[in-house]
C-alpha cells in the first residue's frame, strides 16, 4: 500500500498552510488508490466512507436525474477532491451526493471518512462552527428560496396563460351567440322568400346564389382602412339605388365579405325587384353565419395552439432527453410569456437551417425563460426583444437581446452567483441565471456569454450541436 510523504502532501493546495504534525498524521492514515479508465470510483446514494483527493487522471461527476447519468463536471486539476467532502459534519447516515467515474487511469489519495472527519474538527474547532452554519444556513435558504421561485414562476405562467386562454375562449363564446342570432335570421329571411311571388325556377339560382357568396367569403380581399370605407359606401348607395331598406347597415358586412358592387350587380341580375331586398339581407345573414364560423374556428385553433405551446414548454409526455428543434422552444416560451410582451416588438432571427441537437428541453426552456424575463424587466415591459440562433463552429447560439438599462461593468462578473441579483429588494432571487448556467455550462457543456452596454444587451447561449462525450 503506497503512501505519500509528508513532503509530497505538502504539494497539494489543499494541504500545503497545514504544520508538520498535521501533515504526518495525512502520511500516516492516507494511502493511494488507482483506478483503470472508464471505471466508477464511487457511487452517488451509497455511504460516504471516503474521502478523496485526485493525483493523476480525470474524473468526472455525474448525478442520476429522472433515472438518467447526467454528468456535472469533470476535472483533471491534481489536488482536487470529492467524495466525502462534508466528513467534518456531524451527520447522521452521510451519503455521497454524486458518482464518480474514472474518465482516464487515475489515481488518488483516499482517507477514511470517519477519521478524517474527526481529524479536521479537532485542528480548525472555529472554522468548523463557521463552515456548519454556513452549510446549514445556505441549504436551509436556498430550499426556501428555491420553493418560492419555482411557485412563484408557475404563478405567473399559470396566470399568462389563463389570460391567454380567456381572449380567444371568450371570442368563441361571443361568436357563437350572434351565430345564433344569424342562423334564427336567415331562417326568417328563407321564410320571407318562400311568401314571395317568385318563380320556382328562381329559388335553385338563389341557392347557387348563396354558394357563390360564401365561397367568396374565404376569398375576400384585405383592404386599407381608406378602401373599407370606400367601399362601403358604394355598396349602400347602391342598395339604396334598388330599394334594399338598411343598406347602411348591410354594407359593412357585405364589404367585409368581399361582396362589392360589381359582384352585386352580376350576381342578382337573375332576381326579380320585388325578391332583391329580402335577397340581400338573406345572403348577408349567409356570409355573416360563414365569417362567424371562421372567427370560432380561428379562436378554437387559437386555444388548441396556446395548450399545445403549454405542452411544448412543460415537455408534457416527452423523454427528458431528446433531440429538439431550439426555435419551437423558444416559440413556445415567447407564448407563455404573451401576457408581458404586450407592449414589447420581438424580432425573430431564426436561421432554420440550423439542425435539431440533444438536450434536456424542459430545462432549456427553462433557461429561455429566466433571460427572457430579466430582459423584458431591464426594459421595463417595453422597447425590443431580439430573439436569434445561429451556428458558430461546432455550437448551436442562442442569443436573447433587449434595449433596456443595460449591466453595469463592476457587476457583470457576479451575475451568475447564487443569490445576486440587481433587481430591487424583494423583486429578485439571485437564482435565474444561476440555475441557468448550472443547465447550460453544467448539464449541457455549453457556454454562456454576456455582451451589455445601454440600449444593448445580449446574452448568448452556446449548446453543442453533437452529443459530449463520457
Amino acid at each position: 500500500m503506497r503512501r505519500l510523504t509528508a513532503a509530497e502532501l505538502r504539494e497539494l493546495f489543499l494541504f500545503e498552510k497545514l504544520d508538520q504534525e498535521q501533515l504526518d498524521w495525512l502520511a500516516e492514515h492516507g494511502h493511494v488508490e488507482t483506478r483503470e479508465a472508464d471505471t466508477a470510483v464511487l457511487t452517488e446514494g451509497e455511504p460516504a466512507t471516503c474521502f478523496f483527493v485526485l493525483l493523476e487522471g480525470t474524473v468526472a461527476l455525474c448525478r442520476n436525474i429522472g433515472g438518467r447519468r447526467v454528468e456535472v463536471s469533470r476535472s483533471s486539476l491534481r489536488g482536487s477532491y470529492f467524495g466525502a467532502t462534508q466528513a467534518y459534519l456531524e451527520l447522521d447516515q452521510p451519503t455521497y451526493r454524486m458518482t464518480v467515474e474514472s474518465i482516464t487511469a487515475t489515481s488518488m489519495l483516499q482517507f477514511d471518512a470517519d477519521e478524517f472527519g474527526p481529524m479536521v474538527r479537532a485542528w480548525f474547532p472555529m472554522a468548523m462552527h463557521l463552515l456548519e452554519g454556513l452549510f446549514w444556513g445556505m441549504h436551509n435558504t436556498q430550499a426556501a428560496v428555491g420553493q418560492h421561485e419555482r411557485l412563484t414562476a408557475l404563478g405567473a405562467l399559470s396566470a399568462g396563460l389563463t389570460h391567454e386562454l380567456n381572449n380567444p375562449a371568450a371570442a368563441a363564446v361571443r361568436a357563437t351567440a350572434t351565430l345564433r342570432e344569424r342562423v334564427a335570421g336567415m331562417r326568417h329571411k328563407l321564410s320571407l322568400l318562400a311568401q314571395g311571388t317568385i318563380d320556382p325556377a328562381v329559388l335553385p339560382a338563389l341557392v347557387e346564389l348563396q354558394e357563390k357568396a360564401v365561397d367568396r367569403v374565404a376569398r375576400a380581399p384585405k383592404l386599407s382602412p381608406l378602401e373599407t370605407s370606400d367601399a362601403e359606401d358604394d355598396v349602400a348607395g347602391w342598395l339604396d339605388d334598388h330599394g334594399v331598406e338598411g343598406g347602411w347597415d348591410v354594407a359593412p358586412v357585405l364589404v367585409a365579405a368581399g361582396l362589392d358592387v360589381e359582384w352585386l350587380e352580376s350576381s342578382l341580375a337573375s332576381c326579380p325587384g320585388a325578391v332583391t331586398g329580402p335577397a340581400v339581407h338573406w345572403l348577408r345573414y349567409s356570409v355573416e353565419t360563414e365569417m362567424l364560423m371562421d372567427e370560432i374556428e380561428d379562436a378554437v385553433t387559437r386555444v388548441s395552439g396556446l395548450v399545445g405551446a403549454a405542452k411544448q414548454y412543460s415537455q408534457m409526455d416527452r423523454a427528458p432527453f431528446q433531440v429538439v428543434d431550439v426555435h419551437e422552444l423558444l416559440d413556445s416560451t415567447l407564448v407563455m410569456l404573451g401576457g408581458k410582451l404586450a407592449d414589447v416588438r420581438v424580432v425573430r432571427d431564426y436561421d432554420r437551417m440550423l439542425p435539431g441537437i440533444p438536450a434536456y428541453a424542459g430545462e432549456l426552456n427553462q433557461v429561455w425563460m429566466n433571460m427572457i424575463d430579466n430582459a423584458l424587466a431591464a426594459m421595463g415591459g417595453s422597447g425590443t426583444l431580439t430573439v436569434r440562433t445561429s451556428r458558430q463552429d461546432k455550437h448551436l447560439v442562442v442569443e436573447i437581446g433587449d434595449t433596456g438599462h443595460g449591466i453595469p461593468a463592476e457587476v457583470r462578473s457576479r451575475i451568475f452567483e447564487p443569490f445576486f441579483t440587481t433587481k430591487p429588494v424583494g423583486e429578485g432571487t439571485g437564482l435565474g441565471l444561476e440555475i441557468s448556467w448550472r443547465i447550460v455550462v453544467n448539464k449541457h457543456h455549453g457556454a454562456i456569454r454576456v455582451e451589455s452596454m445601454p440600449g444593448d444587451t445580449r446574452f448568448q447561449v452556446f449548446l453543442p450541436l453533437e452529443p459530449a462525450g463520457p
